[in-house]
């Protein structure tokens, strides 16, 4: 069967799609009309506008707009079409509101800054803009983005757009739902925990959590930090390479960063070859619950690239102390974060975010120095692995979405779990080793609901990981295009804004 006859096979069982024609197409496709001046960007913040007033009440993606910022920055464009690859020449995208846009509401979810506007944008939008990007809004988030569920006390829960009973996901929720709907065709994230790739994979979108360094850096405050990283979230894996050639360079503001690569991401896209050696680990060797019915729907789509002629076998290299370690490195990170936060902000936090930050203040030299210790060897297990396969793939979360109401999942696979990030343990490996991992959708599965694939890569290996993950997109019939939300109740109230 031919990718287009699947393509439509798929789009046959999706939900409906009732927005503007402009906002069904590829990232890539509209910015090749930008080239050819088929299309204006004034065009494109129509589109974008018009769904973006239509989907909000029911989804709450993205509270925070900035059309006359957008439509002000057109008059700035240079227009003449650019050869660097990352060129977006006028499309509208969308930053998550952990990350300041200058002049526009940055809010980090959380009471305490709830009309913070800051003066200067970080130096990641400042290059997105550069390129021709026009900031239209701010995707909702967790608290200071600490979960797996997207809700705060400024503007409430963001819903799933497959099931609006449900949760999309954490902490790029706003931004995985905001892309599912059409309302933008790129849209920016950031992972420490999964905070991507989770909600990639319940919106059905593509989510790259790069290398550390390779798209922007951290905070003004915390530029070492090397956990926590931002990136790309995208509907397809060729606009999500697109996305992450227009963010990658390097910046001296950013510590850690360094300079793209010679042959631009989208290229390596273009160039993928099926033949492909992957390593699949349904559960990471024990370490991660998984209900059955994620389990079978991957490890059917594990079988038919199998068929497809890839190479897949089922093996997981030692991950020795990965949990410890793990929850080693986010307790610093949240320490580092809480130090010199001003106690006006910090007494209005959810109980969860006071939890993680009091955690962090508790660890001491030993345990920081172990988790540095235990993080290279799983590093050095992982590079023994890349010597044999390509990528290494894996469930991207242990089960499918739960209830938005329910903070974090208690149960997975029949095993009770009794930490709020229990559930998200499959994230943990590609942020304690500092690979890139993705979260490419691979179908439809229970209920109707797309499901995520997590493939990770070798060190600074983005290029190679979006080709391995745009072989399993065409194996499974393409992207899904954009879909209208399926109502499953009344949507809450949003929050005053």
């Amino acid at each position: 069967m031919s990718a287009t006859a699947r393509i439509s096979k798929i789009d046959d069982d999706l939900p409906a799609f009732t927005g503007p024609d402009l906002c069904r197409l590829e990232a890539t496709e509209v910015v090749a009309l930008l080239r050819k001046g088929e299309i204006s960007p004034e065009e494109l913040l129509d589109a974008a506008c018009a769904r973006l007033q239509k989907v909000e009440p029911a989804i709450n993606a993205m509270p925070i707009l900035c059309e006359e910022r957008a439509r002000a920055a057109v008059h700035r464009l240079d227009r003449r079409p650019s050869e660097h690859s990352g060129w977006l020449g006028g499309l509208p995208l969308a930053i998550k509101d952990l990350t300041p846009v200058a002049g526009v509401r940055t809010t980090f979810g959380t009471r305490g800054l709830a009309d913070f506007i800051p003066d200067h944008s970080d130096p990641l939008v400042e290059r997105l803009e550069a390129s021709g990007g026009l900031v239209v809004g701010k995707t909702n988030t967790p608290e200071f983005g600490a979960g797996g569920n997207t809700f705060n006390e400024v503007f409430g829960p963001t819903l799933n757009p497959w099931d609006t009973r449900l949760n999309a996901g954490g902490s790029s929720g706003g931004a995985a739902a905001a892309l599912a709907t059409g309302e933008v065709w790129l849209s920016h994230g950031s992972d420490h925990g999964g905070s991507l790739r989770t909600p990639a994979a319940y919106c059905g979108v593509v989510g790259l959590r790069p290398s550390p360094g390779r798209a922007g850096g951290g905070s003004d405050a915390i530029g070492y930090m090397i956990e926590g990283v931002q990136g790309p979230m995208a509907r397809s894996v060729r606009d999500c390479a697109l996305f992450l050639d227009a963010m990658a360079g390097y910046e001296p503001r950013f510590p850690i960063s360094y300079p793209a690569p010679h042959k631009s991401f989208q290229t390596a896209v273009a160039e993928a070859e099926p033949q492909l050696r992957i390593a699949y680990a349904p559960d990471l060797g024990g370490f991660s619950a998984v209900d059955a019915e994620m389990e079978t729907h991957l490890r059917k789509v594990l079988e038919r690239l199998a068929r497809e002629g890839v190479t897949v076998e089922e093996t997981c290299p030692p991950l020795p102390h990965l949990e410890r370690t793990y929850h080693a490195l986010r307790g610093e990170m949240w320490a580092v974060m809480g130090r010199r936060l001003p106690q006006e902000i910090r007494r209005h936090f959810k109980d969860t975010l006071e939890a993680n930050m009091a955690f962090g203040e508790t660890l001491t030299i030993a345990e920081i120095a172990d988790a540095q210790l235990d993080r290279t060897v799983i590093y050095r297990n992982m590079l023994r692995l890349f010597e044999t396969f390509d990528v290494l793939a894996c469930p991207v979360v242990g089960c499918m979405p739960h209830p938005q109401e329910v903070e974090w999942v208690r149960e997975v696979g029949g095993q009770q779990l009794h930490g709020y990030m229990d559930w998200l343990r499959f994230a943990f490996l590609a942020t304690v080793t500092g690979l890139p991992a993705i979260s490419v959708p691979v179908g439809i599965g229970p209920r109707g609901l797309p499901v995520g694939l997590q493939i990770i890569g070798k060190p600074r290996g983005e290029a190679a990981l979006l080709a391995a993950a745009r072989v399993v997109e065409l194996s499974v019939g393409g992207p899904f295009r954009p879909i209208d939300p399926v109502l499953r109740h009344t949507p809450p109230p949003l929050a005053t804004q």
